[in-house]
């Protein structure tokens, strides 16, 4: 399997393990595979007997054909562990008739995250060895919150690499801050920007796309990755938990095989959601993908006309790891709908006019699949509320952004299949939110409403959360989202 670029200038396939080394490609587009592998009925009957790490190494080796299956199942059974993410790293909880629950958040930090980077570091550290590579490399990681942290614990102390994480200062949430400032590792750097996560993402854009820049770092023995999901190294994990959650609801007898389902996904960057698609390319049974967006709801405006437009108010919301208006890995979906050539040439219009409207044809595409909804401020309170007082069931702010989705959807569509939503958090990650969302006083402070809310609830504080409380913070720079470029020099050069 080799790896092309969405934009299309850079013509050479390359190996996955150069695509994951890389992160983004040499004309600025993010890397694809140059096919979609199908899984046959054979497949799926041999994955239903597995385990998650077994159905981890057979899917990812679908797409990383230079890996042996050996290291992909080693990597597999490292990263999701029982001590890590306990019986089952991704399991689907029966909501109420019809409606289910992936829940994606058993990982060490406590979201979604997880599912991808407690494996990613160590594909990428195979590819430093597969390529030959003998600099160092720096992750450099732009997050809205769950990102960072997830990022950090997974390449903390990893051989070969550094990792500097850039996050709004005021952007996430004090759980989230928290987890960030009393990271632990010696090749872990963490610094809150003045701005928001576009601010961030740009300033990361920004440092790859500089030539000079990357020849300074070089001269350091350092070359620039991603551990974000423009990386597919961190994309292709996700998709194996559409496939794993399918075949447990067979499994179950919630579903019959072949049995279509519709998927809800809290979306900001497009990556989850993305993943999801391709496993629908891949042959997964899935008919409709629902891409959930809170009050920032570029993504389902841009599903309801077909016009990308980033020139709007930026909103911060209690679902902050979608307060995103530059969703990256859109720019994978056009490129599968309308080709590189078309891709270019929207990503320049974005670039030049923050906003760009897709062709009829491949709007016609895209909405067979997809289909957006939004949820403000009061329904995701009040859905955070109705699913716990009426099913018994306690998600936290952005998988309630979901969870109004899939009932909006229902209410406007006929549900004729079955819902699986995705629960990307924690609800003990925003803590104070959810726990005023429940009636709780509003005065209670940010890590007080930990407690507050295990006690109003009767539920456990995941072990992640609980312990940040008592941890030193290390990292307490804020800086300008100008001073990235000195930021990343001045950490390359304390190493």
């Amino acid at each position: 399997m080799k790896f092309i670029s969405t934009r299309g200038q850079t013509n050479v396939g390359v190996s996955a393990a150069y695509a994951i080394k890389k992160g983004l490609a040499e004309d600025g587009g993010l890397y694809m595979p140059e096919s979609i592998p199908m899984l046959s009925a054979d497949d799926f009957t041999t994955l239903s007997k597995m385990t998650y790490n077994e159905r981890a190494a057979f899917v990812i080796g679908k797409f990383l054909t230079d890996y042996t299956s050996t290291e992909l199942l080693e990597d597999a059974k490292n990263a999701y562990s029982e001590e890590k993410f306990g019986i089952h790293p991704a399991p689907v909880h029966k909501v109420s008739d019809g409606l289910y629950s992936l829940e994606l958040w058993h990982g060490p930090t406590s979201a979604f995250k997880d599912m991808a980077l407690q494996i990613m570091p160590r594909l990428f550290v195979r590819a430093l060895r597969k390529t030959d590579e003998k600099r160092d490399a720096l992750i450099l990681v732009a997050t809205s919150g769950d990102t960072g942290k997830a990022a950090l614990e997974g390449y903390r102390d990893v051989p070969g690499t550094k990792i500097q994480v850039f996050y709004p200062t005021d952007g996430v949430s004090r759980v989230q801050k928290l987890q960030m400032q009393t990271q632990e590792g010696k090749n872990v750097s963490v610094k809150g920007i003045r701005g928001n996560f576009d601010d961030a993402q740009n300033g990361v854009k920004r440092i790859f796309a500089d030539e000079a820049f990357a020849n300074i770092l070089n001269d350091k023995n350092v070359f620039i990755s991603s551990a974000n999901s423009i990386n597919w190294g961190r994309l292709v994990p996700q998709i194996v938990y559409y496939v794993s959650a399918y075949l447990d609801m067979v499994n179950s007898d919630e579903i019959s095989f072949g049995e279509k389902i519709d998927v809800c996904v809290p979306t900001g960057n497009f990556g989850n959601i993305f993943a999801c698609y391709i496993a629908k390319l891949m042959g997964l049974p899935i008919e409709k993908l629902i891409c959930a967006s809170n009050v920032n709801n570029v993504l389902s405006d841009f599903l309801k006309d077909g016009v990308y437009d980033r020139n709007r108010s930026f909103h911060a919301t209690i679902s902050p790891s979608m307060d995103i208006l530059i969703s990256s890995n859109l720019e994978r979906l056009l490129f599968l709908t309308a080709g590189a050539e078309k891709t270019r040439e929207y990503m320049k219009r974005l670039a030049d006019f923050g906003r760009y409207e897709i062709d009829a044809d491949v709007f016609s595409i895209i909405k067979e699949s997809f289909i957006g909804f939004y949820t403000d401020e009061s329904e995701t309170r009040e859905t955070i509320l109705s699913t716990f007082k009426n099913k018994n069931y306690l998600i936290d702010t952005h998988t309630a952004v979901a969870m109004r989705a899939a009932e909006k959807y229902m209410d406007t569509h006929k549900a004729e299949r079955k819902i699986l939503v995705v629960s990307t958090a924690s609800p003990y990650k925003f803590a104070k939110d959810v726990y005023v969302s429940l009636g709780g006083i509003n005065t209670v402070g940010d890590t007080e409403a930990l407690g507050a809310l295990s006690s109003m609830t009767g539920t456990q504080i995941p072990t992640p959360l609980s312990s940040v409380l008592s941890k030193e913070i290390l990292h307490s720079d804020i800086i300008g989202k100008e001073a990235m470029d000195n930021a990343v020099l001045d950490f390359v050069s304390d190493q």
